[in-house]
């Protein structure tokens, strides 16, 4: 036994070193590819799917469970979704133009052909919802009405005949739609608070409305799903984590929501993980579900009863969990037409995007796509460490630590399932029953070699443990969260020798309500605070070189970066940020109509919080800025206008400041076409070397 266990530790190192040895390119890495967002056809006999084989999103097509992919588009710019109609006549897919994000909706037949416009105004944002069960109505929100606002509309496929089903002057968008287009749900978003909003029932024939989730504290409603008798949906009101709840009600007459006569079944609900992805099978017949817990994705299904008159539907108690194909994340949940299969993607540190099929008669998982990795083997890949550090409140900051393939192993990183501010809440009078999740709840690892899937990350030593070059990566929204999915830009970094802490900082979403709300507003310096905590914990405890760290982000993690570098300007050995906001007062005057007051209520109102607004922006500090910076932009960006970038990059030039830039024409909230990312990032990588030698 001892021979056999000494002949694959050898084999492995001889695979570990081979992998470690090779220098692999960056357009290497640029060319990993992925797929997701499926779509089965009626018969389950293909599925439609999105890949970025050709350098943006496409649609394709595979015969199951093995055939060869077809490509059915080929645009300039990326395919935002698609969708199979239900009745076999052909797929519908979104687009938009250079990354503006105003989608237009199109029509073609299964063989990629016939392409026709459903909308056409290229100035108009149309949100996609659903289909109905028929196939002959979409569903969608669109501000064609008034730029700052969505209404709710219906288009017959074949005709091209639109409907305005429903009117707001806010932010609103379409959430689910029963079988037979009679009523719908509409999320209507909160004006005064962050991640609240509110579910209503709107009947189309009498346009009358009833109001589904009255609460006081911020909350969030989503992932719904209209049944025969009741309606399912994703919920934190009262509560730190998303739990799954069922609404009913209790006389089951169909037509009776007024809050006496409704009642509360909970799905799903272990008090410290989040419900993500919810979907319902047609025909009522499965429920499927994925939870968060620190990140890493469980799937889980549940057969649904449905029977009696009128028709009641009871979410079986026990289920199934899905044993995926290693610790990651899930997307893109789809379900066959009869229910008998659940498409989705799946992808990991060290595994990109590819989509996967889940026999629920035979319990048998496929890999359907195989997304191409460049030639690059997966044993040079790095999987993270979870780890916390305390910041200087003592509240404790998760973040994934990645280390290059040559460095020590970890070891003493404590990553127990105590990340969030979560307190057990009582269950509300309303509710009836208490149904608990089928899978065991499991407490996260403490981190050592032996709890990594798959292979230790590094086991190699040097003779320098403290010599690490580091990059610390801030995500974007600030309602976002770093997740094991794969990088392939983190891989490079890694191949060169670099260390990546992927943070989640004070803001981010994952760890319970009470995190997410720590940054709203006059709090939001607390959050680059984390990231002078950081650099802290990297010197003492993660092996850094203190004179050799960055920082790098996009969008709100863009920001980030700005505010890091003007509030800590001793830290940072060079900064990297994209699309990043850096004057807090331009940047709400000149974002997009509809988003204006979306972002107001999380990071202060222009006509109630100005003064506030101009303190913290990095703009109004750029005389503090000593650290070399690398600021990207897209001229169509809806978001983050690209005169942000530029009135930064100006002004620190007109100082003599080392600062670089580049302006893509054709690209919008972040640089998605590969073309760009082989001009990019290379020039990303060259800076990075230049200052961090």
């Amino acid at each position: 036994m001892r021979c056999k266990y000494l002949a694959v530790l050898v084999a492995f190192l001889v695979l570990s070193f081979s992998a470690a040895a090779q220098n692999y390119t960056i357009q290497q890495y640029l060319n990993i590819k992925s797929a997701g967002s499926p779509t089965l056809s009626p018969d389950g006999k293909q599925m439609a799917y999105l890949t970025n084989t050709t350098g943006t999103s496409q649609v394709w097509l595979i015969d199951l469970p093995n055939g060869t992919p077809k490509q059915l588009t080929n645009y300039e710019d990326n395919i935002g979704f698609v969708r199979w109609l239900p009745d076999g006549s052909g797929i519908i897919f979104g687009k938009a133009r250079g990354g503006d994000e105003n989608t237009q909706f199109y029509w073609m037949k299964t063989d990629g052909s016939a392409v026709r416009a459903l909308t056409d105004d290229p100035k108009v944002r149309n949100n996609f919802a659903e289909v109905s069960k028929d196939g002959k109505k979409i569903y969608y929100a669109s501000n064609k009405r008034n730029r700052t606002f969505f209404d709710v509309y219906s288009m017959e496929i074949a005709t091209g005949k639109e409907e305005l089903l429903y009117q707001y002057d806010g932010n609103i968008n379409i959430a689910a739609v029963n079988d037979v287009g009679t009523e719908f749900v509409v999320s209507r978003d909160s004006a005064e608070k962050s991640l609240d909003n509110d579910l209503y029932l709107v009947n189309v024939r009498t346009k009358t409305e009833t109001h589904l989730t009255p609460h006081k504290d911020a909350s969030e409603f989503r992932d719904v799903s209209i049944l025969a008798d009741s309606i399912i949906f994703a919920t934190n009101d009262m509560r730190e984590f998303s739990r799954l709840i069922q609404l009913r009600q209790r006389n089951a007459a169909g037509d009776d929501w007024t809050e006496k006569n409704r009642e509360i079944d909970v799905l799903a609900d272990d008090q410290t993980t989040e419900v993500d992805d919810v979907t319902v099978s047609d025909y009522e017949r499965y429920l499927a579900y994925t939870v968060n817990r620190n990140g890493y994705a469980e799937l889980h299904v549940r057969g649904i009863e449905t029977d009696g008159k009128p028709l009641i539907s009871v979410v079986k108690r026990q289920g199934e969990s899905v044993k995926l194909a290693g610790r990651g994340v899930v997307s893109g949940l789809s379900f066959s037409v009869d229910g008998s299969r659940l498409a989705f993607s799946f992808s990991s540190a060290t595994k990109n995007g590819d989509i996967w099929l889940y026999d629920l008669e035979s319990k048998r998982l496929s890999q359907i796509t195989h997304s191409d990795r460049a030639g690059i083997p997966v044993e040079s890949f790095v999987e993270p460490a979870l780890i916390k550090f305390k910041s200087f409140d003592g509240r404790e900051i998760p973040a994934w630590y990645y280390k290059p393939l040559n460095t020590p192993a970890y070891s003493n990183y404590d990553a127990d399932s105590g990340l969030s501010d979560a307190k057990t809440s009582s269950k509300s009078t309303k509710e009836k029953a208490s149904y608990t999740v089928s899978s065991k709840t499991e407490k996260s690892p403490r981190f050592a070699k032996s709890d990594f899937i798959g292979r230790p990350t590094s086991i190699f030593r040097t003779d320098n443990e403290t010599s690490h070059r580091v990059i610390v990566s801030v995500h974007g929204g600030p309602e976002g969260q770093e997740r094991p999915g794969f990088s392939g830009l983190y891989q490079y970094y890694l191949s060169r020798g670099y260390a990546i802490l992927a943070t989640n900082v004070r803001g981010s979403t994952g760890y319970g309500k009470t995190f997410t709300h720590l940054d709203d507003v006059e709090k939001r310096e607390d959050s680059v605070k984390d990231l002078a905590a950081a650099v802290e914990w990297l010197k003492t405890k993660g092996g850094a070189d203190p004179k050799r760290i960055a920082v790098m982000g996009g969008s709100y993690g863009g920001y980030m970066t700005m505010a890091a570098i003007t509030l800590y300007p001793d830290l940072w050995a060079a900064a990297v940020g994209t699309v990043a906001i850096t004057n807090w007062e331009t940047f709400l005057q000149n974002t997009s109509g509809y988003r204006r007051r979306q972002r107001e209520v999380e990071y202060g109102r222009l006509d109630r919080d100005i003064e506030f607004l101009r303190r913290i922006s990095p703009i109004r500090k750029i005389d503090r800025i000593k650290t070399p910076l690398f600021v990207i932009s897209g001229r169509n960006d809806p978001r983050v206008p690209f005169t942000e970038g530029e009135q930064m990059v100006d002004a620190l030039k007109k100082r003599g400041a080392p600062v670089e830039y580049k302006l893509y024409d054709d690209e919008g909230h972040g640089i998605s076409k590969l073309k760009n990312r082989l001009d990019l990032y290379p020039r990303v990588a060259d800076f990075l070397d230049r200052y961090m030698k």
